[in-house]
């Protein structure tokens, strides 16, 4: 194809752009949130509990880090140093919007912990007690998929690997229908199929007994209804 050039300009790289812009808005589906937690505009929807109210919710709140991705500042969870421990699975759930099929991601650093570090996503989630999560944990140099239902949680797949404990990284997953797509950094770890949450529900943060771990760039797009 021969270039045609207007003052300079490349008219077969504008047409390739556009193209580019089109089929990247469609894949947005219906909707899109993202959430920075520079501000406590972004707080709003989110309710923090525990799975089973075991022990004493953690605190979620904003904090200054200026190596967080979306620039300065990030969504840190601090657990009760009390009763924060063993299968304690503290959540941050938006519940101002419901989702099915959808794509999640969010950057996640691990701050400290002695029983546990890091942390992930839950989504389909009826409640604080019903979920899917995946979740990263450097102590134990592994990223997992699970079920959580009526407060007891049940491991459908894990993948060992190491990640830098003092870096942020990205987790996300895509879950279309039964299929479920859990990525680290960009890169597939766990590819898996179920049907134990078939309907929408809300999405959220979680991390589990004495992590204390910041979040960052909470994004969620609806592929379908």
């Amino acid at each position: 194809m021969k270039k045609i050039k207007i003052k300079g300009i490349n008219m077969n790289k504008i047409y390739l752009l556009f193209i580019v812009i089109f089929m990247y808005s469609l894949s947005f589906g219906q909707d899109l949130k993202v959430f920075n937690f520079n501000n406590p505009e972004d707080l709003k929807g989110f309710v923090p509990a525990e799975t089973g109210d075991r022990g004493k919710v953690a605190i979620w709140e904003i904090v200054s880090d200026k190596t967080a991705p979306s620039g300065g500042k990030a969504l840190f969870v601090i657990p009760d140093p009390k009763t924060n421990r063993g299968s304690t699975f503290n959540t941050f759930i938006y519940t101002k919007q419901k989702y099915k099929n959808v794509d999640v991601s969010v950057w996640v650093k691990a701050v400290k912990g002695r029983e546990d570090q890091g942390g992930g996503i839950l989504w389909r989630a009826k409640d604080k007690d019903n979920y899917y999560v995946v979740r990263w944990n450097p102590l134990e140099d592994n990223f997992n998929l699970y079920y959580v239902k009526n407060a007891h949680r049940r491991l459908l797949k894990s993948v060992d690997f190491y990640a830098d404990p003092k870096k942020w990284h990205k987790i996300s997953v895509v879950n279309k229908g039964s299929e479920i797509r859990c990525y680290f950094d960009g890169k597939l770890k766990i590819k898996y199929k179920t049907k134990i949450f078939k309907n929408e529900g809300f999405i959220g943060l979680w991390k589990k007994a004495d992590a204390s771990s910041e979040f960052d760039d909470l994004t969620v797009i609806e592929i379908e209804k």
